[in-house]
């Protein structure tokens, strides 16, 4: 072999040897005199006074905060009682939030699995900032892949105030951000530590009221993303039950991989370098919308307009949540699988299932079988994302793959979120796509959709301050790989500001209601930590299927019922499906056994019916298999994935 052929393959490997150095060393933890020394850098730098003398750190009144009162005054040990509220839309789900924050007299403890740098997520971040030089004590714990993404940012909280301390959960590496190199040598060296993440997410004030549901701290949980949103859901718990929250951030904030941020060696590093930096002023996208959601939460009658209106009593309230460091072992039930597994087996009549993911674990697999083989058994409806929806297009082909069997084994009744949902619980005019320069300066404004589908309320008013781009419009380009988005929507056959699902809910003949984090797929099971909180009474019950209902009605989603069957050899067709359904690879055959169906009201049908009707097919008409999705890359993808990806359910 020749020098000159040899050079290439020399180059190579002394480049995997610098790379792999460049890693260790970046991995590197800190001496012990190091981190004394990063502990006496902070230690002087936080700022210990505060901006209020009075015992309630100035706490601005809240009729909502003062909802915990009056839900513990009127309990007892064997009777509790509590307020609740679910939050639907985006901008009532982050009014609470700040409303809370600022009632706040003693403490703050916030647990999340993304805590993101954009509008939304400085903006809680500054107002939890406030509280602390006020007084409150206030304890930030994030998940390390998806905390916040500056170095400079965490080095700045760590000694922003000695009120506020924040804690990274399971650092791998030992660092808070992993750089692309380091996350490929993690999974190389540390799969197991690298896939048990905290997807558990809450929100605690004084001890007496907390958030719990699926939204993270982003702008599109919260309508505020100008392209995509989460159709999300959370529950307000005001009373008794907050304390079974705070038990569970305790156990987590005191556990061995919960790691204060600046013994983190990158973070470390920053700091023994230059000290601790100042926090940058933020700079928002969207100044004059923060500004607005500023002024509407210090309105009480605004507050009380978009939330007290809906607070709901009840009586007991049960908060699951998963212990630190879950296991991974499928064939063992963390906490919340269990609570979900004896619930559905305990159905009667009707269960109603949300989640973004129809992607199940072998015990949920086997729950529903159970559940089927029943003399007469309960009627499963199904609330999930189409590929068009969805923000997670692999994970969908693997829901895709496996239609047959949820509608034929399981008996599932098959509803999938439209991209733009006629009827959906957002506000329009906070997402940035649109102007608000006629909004008044006090209170935003809400576009109602009902009759006309979001796209087009975009479309009737004037466009925003900045140009809208075709959504995911570098999809065919190499820069995709480098965007924000890259890996997640499909592209459409037209713009607009479309909708995701992201809401995890259940309920039980209407008597039992659930909202939590869990997706009942294979990483809630066994690698995600999980929370929810489950309560027993009609009415909340009620009151979530009706929200779930809106979700699944004609306006916000089609329906996924079989194909008509072919004029010749329709039992082949079929069988040879079936069979090709079973490989883990080579799943090739083109004709899948379910499809996609919109409701054609007609003077013969004013009314939506179900797939189970025999007047089904004369009131719905098939719309393909991926609706509104433009032919492209990730649809051949999504059909390869199909194909192929089995074998990922576990980890997706």
């Amino acid at each position: 072999m020749s020098a000159s052929s040899t050079d290439p393959v020399r180059f190579a490997r002394a480049l995997g040897v610098a790379l792999l150095a460049s890693v260790l060393a970046g991995c590197a933890a800190l001496s012990p005199q190091q981190a004394q020394q990063v502990d006496a850098i902070v230690g002087q730098a936080r700022p210990v006074q505060t901006d209020c003398e009075r015992p309630d750190a100035c706490a601005r009144p809240s009729e909502l905060h003062a909802l915990a009162g009056e839900a513990f005054a009127a309990s007892t040990a064997d009777a509790p009682k509590h307020y609740t509220l679910l939050l639907d839309r985006g901008s009532d789900a982050l009014l609470a939030r700040i409303d809370l924050i600022r009632s706040a007299t003693t403490s703050i403890d916030l647990q999340t699995y993304i805590f993101d740098e954009d509008d939304a997520g400085r903006f809680v971040l500054d107002e939890l900032i406030a509280a602390a030089k006020r007084g409150v004590r206030v304890r930030l714990l994030m998940d390390q892949l998806s905390a916040l993404k500056r170095v400079d940012t965490l080095a700045a909280l760590a000694g922003v105030h000695a009120n506020l301390q924040t804690r990274i959960y399971n650092p791998v590496l030992g660092r808070a951000r992993m750089s692309y190199p380091g996350y490929v040598f993690a999974a190389a060296c540390c799969w197991r530590q690298l896939n048990k993440r905290m997807h558990s997410k809450l929100l605690l004030v004084d001890g007496a009221i907390g958030i719990t549901g699926g939204r993270n701290y982003q702008d599109d949980y919260y309508d505020w993303d100008a392209e995509y949103n989460f159709r999300d859901r959370d529950l307000l718990v005001a009373g008794p039950a907050a304390r079974d929250m705070g038990d569970s951030f305790e156990r987590y904030w005191n556990d061995r991989r919960s790691v204060p941020v600046e013994h983190l060696s990158d973070v470390g590093r920053r700091l023994l370098r230059g000290g601790v930096p100042a926090l940058k002023p933020a700079d928002f996208a969207e100044p004059e919308r923060v500004r607005v959601a500023r002024s509407v939460a210090d309105d009480p009658g605004f507050v009380r307009e978009q939330l007290l209106a809906r607070v709901l009593p009840v009586g007991a309230v049960e908060y699951v949540a998963d212990p630190p460091g879950k296991g991974g072992n499928e064939q063992v039930l963390s906490p919340a699988s269990r609570t979900l597994r004896d619930l559905i087996l305990g159905a009667q009549d009707r269960v109603i299932l949300q989640t973004p993911y129809l992607v199940l674990s072998k015990p949920a697999r086997e729950v529903f079988r159970t559940l089927q083989a029943r003399e007469d058994p309960p009627h499963v409806i199904v609330s999930t994302n189409s590929l068009a929806s969805t923000d997670a297009f692999i994970a969908y082909a693997l829901s895709y793959k496996y239609k047959r069997r949820y509608l034929r084994q399981y008996g599932f009744e098959i509803y999938e979120m439209k991209p733009f949902p006629q009827d959906a619980p957002i506000d329009v005019a906070t997402t940035g796509a649109i102007d608000t320069g006629s909004l008044p300066p006090a209170r935003p404004q809400r576009v109602q959709c009902d009759r006309n589908s979001v796209v087009d309320c975009v479309r009737a008013r004037q466009l925003a301050r900045r140009p809208v781009r075709r959504p995911l419009e570098r999809e065919f380009t190499a820069l995709a790989y480098g965007s924000r988005r890259s890996n997640s929507p499909v592209p459409l056959k037209r713009a607009g500001v479309r909708m995701g699902l992201h809401a995890k809910s259940l309920v039980i003949d209407e008597s039992v209601g659930v909202v939590g984090t869990h997706n009942f797929d294979p990483r809630s099971d066994r690698y995600n930590t999980e929370s929810m909180v489950v309560i027993r009474d009609p009415a909340f019950a009620r009151e979530l299927a009706a929200s779930i209902g809106r979700d699944i009605s004609p306006a916000n989603s089609w329906v996924i019922a079989p194909r008509e069957k072919p004029a010749l050899l329709s039992g082949l067709d079929y069988s040879v499906g079936k069979a090709s359904e079973q490989l883990p690879i080579f799943d090739l055959w083109p004709r899948r056994y379910a499809t996609s169906y919109e409701f054609k009201p007609s003077a013969k049908c004013p009314l939506p019916v179900s797939p189970r009707d025999p007047r089904f097919r004369d009131c719905y008409e098939a719309v393909g298999d991926f609706p509104e999705v433009a032919l492209g890359f990730k649809s051949v993808i999504t059909r390869i994935f199909t194909a192929f990806g089995a074998g990922l359910a576990p980890i997706l």
